[in-house]
């Protein structure tokens, strides 16, 4: 898969994501929601391979320095409907190290 440089407006259709936050029954959370038209579902999904399918470590390191994670910021108004939150997209494995952020957890 050919690295792609130049990004933005990758989100073809209608997709609007945002976080709700609950406060049922005196338990506070939040979850995230996802939607979208069929052609917004399709392009996430598209933009989601292209993230999961990318070999990092082929990628030249001016465009991606090792350490870096490969990702795609969605903006409101732009790649997303005007009523959603700033998203970002990317990969939990860092190029040469494949290690995760500190953040991460596992299950």
């Amino acid at each position: 898969m050919k690295y792609k440089q130049i990004k933005g407006r990758e989100i073809k259709g209608v997709l609007d994501v945002f976080v709700a936050h609950n406060d049922e029954d005196g338990e506070k959370g939040s979850e995230i929601l996802i939607h979208g038209n069929p052609e917004g579902l399709k392009s996430l999904a598209k933009l989601l391979l292209e993230i999961a399918e990318l070999d990092q470590e082929k990628v030249a390191d001016d465009d991606l320095p090792i350490g870096a994670r490969e990702h795609y910021c969605l903006r409101p108004g732009i790649e997303l409907s005007k009523s959603s939150d700033h998203v970002i997209v990317g990969r939990l494995d860092a190029k040469g190290t494949r290690a995760f952020y500190d953040r991460y957890v596992s299950s």
